[in-house]
């Protein structure tokens, strides 16, 4: 008998085991990834990285939770690319409230299968100027037209493909125009308005959605369980650094440690701190749009400055450093106002720089103008006295050592004392030594 019970036991254990798989598994499910701030390649592989472990876990819907100013063209295509051909429908939500979709992410928007915004948030100024690596002064007339119209040919190839508002997206792109959520719905930009995510959630319940292949899925979101998805520490990390203002940070500090370590070696710390801060530059600077005329000016700056070290010109290397290093600051990304380093943080850096080689060059000075305590050169100005008149030449005792010397003042009797004034080889000239 308590065989028996055993077995039921176990049986009862297994078939609530199951119940409870069956149930986990019926239960929808609903990833949602974050993204604010600039569109750059690490956002590119956060995305990627996300729609595809919606796609591996049975996801009904993922969405993309958005405020952005904008970001690098090549990005923004990847990340269309990316919601286009994806197997899971995504649905895109400009929030929270204050968001907004700005330049590359207009685009973003339209691309996805459900276009979705928070109440007071914007939509819109979608102009290549913005999104683009060339910059509004590096862009020729014809370039300009040229880009703009490959643009304007996209958003509204993206758009058609939507059912939304071709007109709006390419007026987004040549004119810059924006709208608020409720302007956005009424023109057929986005498809619904939704305060928060569990309101969102439950409008998608239902709806319809055409994938690329043809397939129309109906979306399943009732009592639908939400994952947020974050950046991995590796990805927030790389996120964080992929800035100019951090960019211009890591090289400074770079270029710092390897000049202390140059001109102080073997305190290996600087020199650590500098390889570190240079390779992570080197990354960051591979994520954003680089001026290679600015780089190579930062680069001349830290040059003077080894060179201010070395050659002591008395501040004039130095200052040609900072102004260099002032000037390709500001001109060290392209791609607009979004890609601008802080003129904060330029002046902050200059005068940093500024107050370290003052420190540097002053040193320099003074040992320039102190007398060597080393070597023949220490023998200037000390005191020898006189053993063998000298009539101009003779014998002076200096230290312990006898000296051929020459007198510049005529005759110097024997126990007088005299000061040295030069040295030629193993010779001294001296002068008789006042009282």
């Amino acid at each position: 008998m308590p065989k028996i019970m055993r077995i039921v036991l176990l049986l009862g254990v297994l078939v609530c085991a199951l119940i409870a798989i069956d149930a986990q598994a019926s239960t929808p499910r609903v990833d949602v990834l974050h993204v604010k701030g600039t569109i750059n390649p690490v956002l590119v592989d956060y995305i990627a990285h996300g729609i595809e472990q919606a796609e591996e876990d049975g996801a009904v819907v993922c969405i993309i939770q958005l405020d952005t100013p904008g970001g690098l063209d090549t990005s923004m295509r990847d990340i269309v690319k990316e919601i286009v051909n994806a197997d899971v429908p995504v649905v895109v939500y400009v929030s929270p409230s204050g968001a907004r979709a700005a330049s590359a992410g207009v685009f973003i928007t339209m691309a996805a299968h459900v276009a979705v915004m928070a109440p007071n948030t914007a939509i819109g100024a979608a102009h290549p100027v913005s999104i683009g690596t060339e910059g509004e002064a590096a862009m020729s007339e014809a370039m300009e037209e040229k880009v703009v119209n490959d643009a304007a040919a996209y958003i509204r190839s993206i758009a058609e493909a939507h059912g939304r508002n071709m007109e709006w997206a390419e007026k987004a792109v040549r004119e810059s125009v924006s709208a608020t959520e409720r302007e956005a719905l009424g023109l057929n930009v986005i498809d619904m308005v939704a305060p928060n995510l569990d309101s969102l959630v439950s409008q998608l319940d239902g709806r319809e959605v055409t994938m690329l292949d043809g397939r129309v899925v109906t979306l399943n979101t009732r009592g639908a369980v939400i994952n947020d998805v974050d950046m991995s520490a590796i990805e927030k990390f790389l996120y964080a650094i992929a800035d100019p203002n951090i960019a211009l940070i890591l090289l400074s500090l770079a270029s710092l440690g390897i000049l202390v370590e140059i001109t102080n070696p073997g305190l290996i710390f600087p020199g650590v701190v500098g390889a570190i801060s240079g390779l992570l530059a080197f990354y960051s600077l591979g994520m954003l749009p680089v001026n290679y005329a600015g780089l190579l000016l930062v680069i001349l700056a830290f040059g003077l400055f080894v060179a201010e070290v070395f050659t002591a010109s008395f501040g004039l290397l130095t200052g040609g450093g900072i102004v260099s290093l002032v000037i390709g600051s500001l001109i060290l990304f392209k791609g607009g106002p979004l890609f601008q380093v802080n003129i904060g943080l330029i002046i902050g850096i200059a005068v940093c720089v500024a107050v370290f080689f003052a420190f540097v060059v002053t040193r320099v000075v003074r040992a320039h103008r102190r007398q060597a305590t080393t070597g023949r050169e220490e023998l200037v100005g000390k005191t020898a006295v006189v053993k063998v008149a000298l009539d101009p030449e003779g014998t002076v005792f200096f230290r312990g050592e006898r000296w051929t010397a020459i007198s510049e003042v005529g005759r110097v009797e024997a126990g007088e004392k005299v000061t040295i004034t030069r040295v030629d080889g193993l010779q001294l000239y001296v002068t008789r030594r006042e009282p």
